[in-house]
């Protein structure tokens, strides 16, 4: 396996395709036009995770572009999520949850992000300055729960993250604190070498105001020994550790691939919360799979997990709500609000007709 030279203990953050050496001119000429249109960043401990030699490696498949990226022109913004917008930075669409979007980088760049308009130029989605976005959480009581978002969080300095923390934590009414983050994934050494993070993290994760760390893992590669030594420093802080993440193909949509990631994060005390149909964000379609067989796959790889490795739901993140799939059968397609903007959908089961090819719950036809 070819390695990315790191000369430094430190995680080296590569931000121009042209800086992964182990690519060749011709393709760092192909994937240069996609990098231009859809921003490029890594760093040396993730790429390192890369057999480079298997040209379908799926670390590989998660960080390296791919070039069939600039030929979906989909919509950037897939869920309307400017429709939700109420505040800068902040996202309120369920009733008791609110997201604060209040970093615009991430450790690395998913091919397949859904937000990856917030790396383009102009951009102004993110509140670095959250001070409006904790005004509107505190005025509106009914918010329970608030996610920190981006971007992601843990890039913040521990400094930054602990004063947004502490001016929820203040707020009555706020009583679960999330944190989305793919750093135990990208750069695992940003919890087990920050003492500060952890005594920050046990101070404010308290029986009655609870953090939960919602963690990003794709794939069981990327669950190397610094990885779980991470999850297990988190534990140890006292939070609350989940794991969501989409189906991917060429990454996870294989039964045995999503069951033993799903069985490694149990045993390691970070459950399976969310298992996402990809978005149809511009760009996303190399990475998507059409639903009848994510759901039949998801099913499958129920029989090789352990019951506590299989709490996860299938769901989709639609901009009308947070849609489980719950059933496929020979005619139709069984889907149910899990969380919904309009509350009287909550729960109620709707049948579409079922169509191999379709990806997105706008491609169903409704037949009830």
């Amino acid at each position: 396996m070819a390695k990315i030279e790191s000369k430094t203990k430190s995680v080296k953050y590569i931000n121009s395709i042209d800086k992964v050496k182990v690519l060749s001119a011709k393709e760092l000429k192909s994937l240069e036009k996609v990098c231009n249109i859809y921003s490029f960043r890594a760093n040396d401990y993730y790429l390192n995770l890369i057999d480079w030699a298997n040209e379908n490696d799926p670390i590989k498949r998660i960080i390296i572009p791919d070039e069939n990226e600039i030929d979906d022109n989909g919509n950037l913004d897939a869920c309307n999520e400017k429709a939700i917008t109420v505040a800068p930075g902040v996202q309120h669409k369920y009733k008791h949850t609110a997201l604060l979007l209040c970093n615009e980088t991430c450790g690395g760049f998913c091919r397949y992000c859904f937000r990856k308009r917030l790396f383009m130029d102009n951009n102004a989605e993110v509140a670095l300055d959250t001070t409006a976005g904790i005004q509107y959480i505190k005025n509106h009581s009914q918010i329970t729960n608030v996610l920190l978002t981006g971007g992601d969080p843990l890039l913040l300095s521990t400094l930054r993250l602990e004063s947004i923390i502490k001016d929820l934590h203040q707020i009555e009414h706020v009583k679960i604190i999330r944190i989305g983050t793919k750093m135990t994934s990208f750069n695992p050494m940003r919890i087990t070498e920050d003492d500060a993070l952890f005594r920050m993290l046990r101070k404010y994760s308290t029986p009655e105001k609870r953090i939960y760390i919602m963690t990003h893992f794709d794939h069981p590669n990327e669950l190397t020994k610094e990885a779980i030594d991470a999850i297990h420093t988190l534990n140890d802080a006292g939070v609350t550790l989940c794991n969501q993440c989409p189906i991917l193909k060429g990454v996870n949509d294989d039964p045995n691939i999503l069951a033993e990631l799903y069985n490694k994060l149990a045993f390691n005390g970070c459950t399976p919360y969310y298992a996402f149909q990809c978005r149809p964000t511009a760009g996303n379609k190399p990475y998507a799979v059409p639903i009848t067989r994510a759901y039949y796959l998801f099913e499958e790889s129920k029989k090789y997990a352990s019951g506590t490795a299989i709490r996860a739901k299938y769901v989709m993140s639609h901009a009308t709500g947070k849609v489980e799939i719950i059933g496929v059968d020979e005619k139709h397609i069984y889907i149910k609000y899990h969380r919904a903007q309009n509350t009287d959908r909550i729960g109620k089961v709707f049948v579409y007709k079922r169509d191999d090819n379709a990806y997105w719950l706008d491609d169903l036809e409704p037949v009830y």
